[in-house]
């Protein structure tokens, strides 16, 4: 294991934010996460933070993961010269970071996003990774690698109708359909700028322009991506009417949306 002092990282707020659905809490402090096709226990007291892997893994994968290199107090900094309420958001979400998540993963998770609710789309995520992904082992521990876009493109959709997908059983399929057979520039997705990848993504079953903006965000980490859902098109109606500042916030709009996101989902249920 390896133990490090990291400020302004809450896995706890990262958990709730809604742009990771396979980190889930264990015990108090504890978290189990399956993502790029392994399992970590990760543990957390104030600012000091256990990672259970080696100190190889660590530095090849997670600190990457959880974009731990990346200076969050000057955001936090930026964000404090918005308005009374961008202040207040960014403050309550101040541990939330953006993950540099499975780019394939991203796509299906926000399709399955949306009308719902993080609950069910966490559950929907485990009925098709236990019916389709590949198990695995870390030790004794058993887990669902995310099922590939090979696997999903030859499912039937009465096998992805029982994963609790309903209508977002075909734009699944099509979707990795698409994918497998190189209808889009999936490869390349990586190297486009934000505008192109999210017009590229668009091309997709079931990806509009709420779901393009997600996957770029927590697929591609294009960090001005600025998705608007139900609950920040209520923000930005109430507290923003002439629109959100976005130029004032130049390559990391997205983050501030983290923030509102979380800060208008959680506020009346937790204290910081």
């Amino acid at each position: 294991m390896i133990k490090i002092q990291q400020d302004l990282f809450s896995i706890r707020q990262i958990c709730e934010s809604g742009q990771c659905f396979r980190l889930r809490p264990m015990e108090e402090n504890r978290y189990s996460l399956v993502a790029l096709g392994r399992y970590l226990e990760l543990a957390q007291e104030g600012d000091a933070v256990t990672f259970y892997c080696s100190p190889e893994e660590y530095d090849a994968i997670w600190k990457n993961y959880f974009d731990l290199d990346a200076d969050y107090g000057r955001y936090q900094d930026l964000a404090h010269s918005g308005s009374a309420y961008l202040i207040e958001a960014a403050g309550f979400g101040r541990g939330i970071r953006i993950l540099r998540q499975d780019l394939w993963e991203m796509t299906v998770s926000f399709i399955i996003s949306q009308q719902n609710n993080i609950k069910r789309i966490k559950k929907c995520i485990d009925f098709l990774c236990e019916r389709y992904g590949e198990k695995k082992y870390s030790g004794d521990k058993a887990y669902y690698d995310f099922p590939k876009a090979a696997v999903l493109a030859d499912a039937d959709l009465d096998g992805l109708c029982a994963c609790n997908l309903g209508y977002r059983s075909r734009y699944i399929r099509e979707t990795a359909r698409s994918v497998r057979d190189r209808e889009i520039s999936w490869d390349s997705l990586a190297d486009l700028d934000y505008a192109d990848a999210k017009a590229e993504l668009m091309k997709l079953s079931g990806v509009g322009t709420k779901v393009a903006d997600c996957i770029c965000l927590f697929g591609l980490h294009h960090l001005d991506a600025f998705p608007v859902d139900t609950h920040i098109r209520q923000v930005l109606d109430k507290e923003y009417p002439d629109g959100f500042p976005y130029e004032s916030f130049p390559g990391f709009s997205g983050i501030l949306q983290q923030y509102i996101f979380y800060y208008d989902l959680k506020k009346g249920e937790i204290s910081q």
